[in-house]
């Protein structure tokens, strides 16, 4: 059964060290993309993302023209975690 989400609750994103270096490294106009549709999730982790494997709402992605991002969603404290991105060059 998927999440619940509740509106106006902002999530608070957390970064794997080795997900933020690939984030830190990539060329600034990526980055700032996959920055924004990062800030989009935290406001609605549903509707910013798609689902990555089964639907369940906790394992999400996001995918931007040159970027794929792999999220773990935390209801119960409110936090995304990003555990991967891909830089698509």
């Amino acid at each position: 059964m998927p999440a619940i989400w509740s509106q106006g609750v902002i999530y608070r994103l957390k970064y794997d060290p080795a997900a933020e270096a690939v984030h830190e490294a990539m060329p600034p106009a990526a980055s700032e993309t996959l920055t924004l549709a990062l800030a989009d999730a935290c406001h609605d982790p549903i509707a910013a993302t798609e689902p990555y494997g089964e639907d369940e709402g906790v394992m999400r992605m996001i995918v931007t023209e040159q970027a794929f991002a792999v999220l773990l969603v935390g209801n119960t404290l409110k936090t995304i975690t990003v555990l991967q991105i891909n830089y698509l060059d």
